[in-house]
């Protein structure tokens, strides 16, 4: 049975989503729960939602995730680059401005790592002179 589901990948920092587009009327269901049950937040939702508005589709799809790893904001991008990527595979023709605004580039900014002798990755310890 072929259904009209389009599939993608999403990463953010230590986030990982898988995303899928059904034909629907725009809910958006993450890890079996709501999307604001899960988020708990209205920006991650407006985050979500911008390739949505980019392309003017709207309440054309419902959103299927599976969100794993990192934080709610870092799972929040995961998804915004997996929707936009879906998107694309759905029309080609949405490349152009997913990408003018963004959504198609992977943000591969990461907590940088602790450095030994340090207290953190930048940060030192105080100084004494005596």
């Amino acid at each position: 049975m072929k259904t009209n589901a389009y599939a993608a990948t999403g990463r953010r920092k230590g986030s990982v989503a898988r995303v899928r587009l059904l034909p629907g009327t725009g809910n958006i269901t993450i890890n079996k729960r709501e999307c604001l049950d899960y988020l708990k937040r209205e920006t991650l939702k407006m985050i979500i939602e911008q390739p949505f508005d980019t392309t003017d589709t709207i309440g054309k799809f419902d959103v299927v995730a599976t969100v794993h790893g990192g934080g709610l904001t870092g799972q929040a991008g995961a998804m915004r680059l997996g929707i936009a990527r879906a998107l694309q595979i759905y029309d080609e023709e949405l490349r152009s401005s997913l990408k003018r605004a963004g959504f198609l580039t992977r943000d591969a900014r990461v907590k940088e790592r602790k450095k030994y002798g340090l207290a953190g990755a930048r940060k030192r310890f105080q100084f004494s002179k005596r």
